[in-house]
């Protein structure tokens, strides 16, 4: 593992670290291919080897994920729509939205589903779509999120529309929404998420973010979305005291200000690219 990895860090899959390095290089410069052995050089400086990075183009690319263009006896890959959909999710999620939630408005969204019992990778794809967008499961076929959350198209592409009903509600004043927000999310585990990741990276700050930004960049951001990936943005008056989302979120942005600058030079002098026809 290179420098830029701080101890402790999650293991973290090749095929987010490439989301993430896409997401840093790319999302904003339009249709640009990065040169494959500029991605395995970037990708090695947070442990990812050649072959995995190598396997991992190849599967995005059939994912539809990537796509691919040669250039002489060079391959440069880009986005698809379909990613660049999923990083734009992903960057509004951890610039806008943020990790706390101070201006809940008491609406909620529920979202009821019944599939037959043969259809278990359906039902894995919708729950694994809903844990993402906020829901937590109120009951088996029951999931609810904070706020009024617009699921529908996710529901749509996954070709689940006629069997799935959605509704925006208020809470009847009968209801214990404290109690039920620790019934139906693992506090416990969310708060750890980031308590671990504000330890690791306070750290990191501490020794000085040394000299490979575009690296240290590319696991922050990456460490970050894993981070918030299960947490619904739940109500903070709702949550316990000292909730450790906001901490973590500073210390987040604080090394994310740094580094973007040096990153951003580094790529320029890294990174062999070349425009999408």
């Amino acid at each position: 593992m290179s420098g830029s990895d701080p101890s402790g860090s999650p293991q973290l899959r090749p095929q987010s670290l490439m989301l993430a390095f896409f997401g840093n290089h790319v999302l904003d410069a339009g249709d640009l291919g990065v040169y494959s052995g500029s991605i395995i050089e970037v990708l090695g400086r947070v442990g990812v080897g050649e072959q995995a990075v190598r396997s991992t183009l190849t599967r995005m690319v059939n994912r539809g994920l990537l796509r691919r263009q040669r250039e002489g006896r060079r391959m440069y890959f880009g986005l698809t729509p379909q990613a660049t959909r999923v990083l734009e999710d992903g960057r509004i999620r951890i610039w806008q939205k943020g990790a706390v939630n101070d201006d809940w408005d008491g609406a909620w969204t529920l979202l009821g589903f019944s599939f037959p019992e043969s259809w278990q990778r359906q039902r894995h794809d919708l729950r694994s779509q809903l844990a993402w967008s906020g829901f937590g499961a109120l009951y088996s076929g029951l999931w609810v999120a904070p706020g009024r959350v617009d699921v529908a198209g996710v529901v749509a592409d996954l070709g689940l529309a006629a069997h799935v009903k959605i509704f925006h509600a208020q809470a009847d004043e009968a209801t214990d929404i404290g109690l039920m927000i620790r019934d139906t999310w693992d506090l416990e585990n969310i708060a750890a998420r980031y308590v671990s990741f504000d330890k690791r990276w306070t750290a990191h700050l501490d020794a000085g973010s040394g000299g490979d930004p575009i690296g240290t960049r590319l696991r922050l951001v990456s460490e970050w979305l894993w981070t918030i990936r299960t947490d619904p943005r739940l109500p903070a008056r709702h949550l316990p005291a000292e909730w450790p989302a906001r901490p973590a979120q500073e210390t987040f942005r604080r090394i994310a200000e740094q580094t973007e600058a040096p990153a951003e030079r580094m790529a320029g002098e890294l990174l062999d690219t070349a425009p999408l026809r």
